[in-house]
């Protein structure tokens, strides 16, 4: 089992003033997760979306992590193979250079962006964009062990050329898709890559996902893998607030999630920009899952996909506070339960919009502490 961190770069203040706050405390949380014990610093990559996420150059950030710190995993999770966006060439050189710097500590993931909002920044319709990226997909790993590359596809044009530098690891980093719903599990395990689920339905739902995953992994054609390391491998999302006080753990984290929610719903759904200084204190009143639920979507129990977002709806699972909010022990309960619906990593995920630094810090030295431990 494998225990990461995954950040998004999620803020409430959209300002400069806050895009310097939530970097600088982005490597405080990082460096402090090297010395805790986590595996994996993973980022993801969103461009053109305000609150939402603000990770749009996780090269740059892993690089910078990598530099300060000399254990952890530097985990790209993932890079949008829009060519427009990130080139085949340079993402091979660039991932290259990371693993070569980093001593092999370089874990690439790879998928095609998560909005038309951010496609359509570099000029491509989201709804015709999966043959392009799997072209680029199968493209990258014969950059890493290919003397020279000439390629003359449908969609990428490139004349002979040798590509520099080769990945440090061999034949080259471990290779994960982003996978959110069934077509991508299927994908996945098809192509012998490893899956990153990064939906919020919890354990019923990763089970599912496994399922999927696995069986297509066990019928797959060594013709249709992608590159040439194979991995199986299933890292499921973790939300997470840990605290001494169990009460407050749940209360700021479904208050994160449920900004989580709404920043989606406004760039997917053309919902409202979410406001949490108007939610007022009903929003975290004690009670049953049930009840939390409901407050905790009150506002925003529906989400109507706008036309050109091709059916790409966020897993119904954001809706449900049973995630990893409260003590120790409830965290390693559901770890427990992410662990035997099949997951092999969890995704720890703690910088949702409108959780402040001090219990992002603190979360992570209980997971470092007690949980990690736990299962080791």
């Amino acid at each position: 089992m494998r225990f990461s961190l995954i950040f998004e770069a999620q803020i409430a203040d959209a300002s400069p003033r806050g895009e310097r706050q939530v970097f600088d405390e982005l490597v405080e949380q990082a460096l402090l997760a090297e010395q805790l014990g986590f595996d994996v610093v993973w980022s993801v990559e969103h461009t053109s979306l305000t609150h939402y996420a603000h990770m749009s150059a996780p090269e740059t950030f892993l690089a910078y992590i990598a530099g300060r710190t000399s254990r952890i995993g530097i985990g790209h999770g993932v890079v949008c193979l829009m060519p427009a966006m990130n080139h085949p060439i340079k993402v091979a050189e660039r991932v290259a250079t990371l693993d070569l710097l980093s001593k092999g500590r370089v874990h690439f993931g790879v998928g095609k962006g998560g909005s038309q909002q951010e496609a359509g920044a570099y000029g491509y319709d989201l709804r015709e964009l999966q043959p392009l990226i799997d072209e680029a997909m199968y493209l990258i790993p014969k950059m890493f062990v290919q003397d020279e590359i000439e390629h003359n596809g449908p969609h990428i044009q490139i004349p002979a050329r040798p590509i520099h530098p080769k990945p440090y690891q061999d034949p080259h980093p471990p290779m994960y898709l982003a996978c959110t719903n069934p077509d991508t599990l299927v994908r996945a395990g098809q192509r012998g890559l490893g899956a990153l689920v990064l939906g919020f339905g919890g354990p019923e739902e990763v089970a599912k996902k496994n399922k999927l995953y696995r069986d297509a992994w066990e019928s797959r054609d060594a013709a249709d893998q992608v590159g040439f390391r194979p991995i199986q491998h299933l890292a499921a999302l973790c939300p997470t607030i840990v605290l001494d006080d169990a009460a407050q753990a749940r209360k700021i984290g479904i208050r994160g999630q449920r900004y989580f929610y709404e920043s989606l719903n406004y760039w997917y759904g053309g919902g409202p920009r979410p406001e949490p200084e108007t939610w007022g204190e009903e929003l975290v009143e004690e009670g049953t899952d049930t009840i939390i639920t409901t407050k905790l979507a009150s506002e925003t129990i529906s989400m109507d996909l706008r036309p050109d977002e091709n059916g790409r709806r966020p897993s119904s699972g954001i809706l449900s506070a049973r995630n990893a909010y409260g003590s120790v022990e409830d965290c390693i309960d559901y770890v427990e339960q992410l662990a035997a619906a099949g997951a092999d990593e969890i995704l720890f995920m703690t910088n949702m919009g409108t959780v402040p630094q001090w219990a992002q810090l603190e979360t992570l030295r209980k997971i470092g502490t007690h949980v990690i431990p736990h299962f080791r």
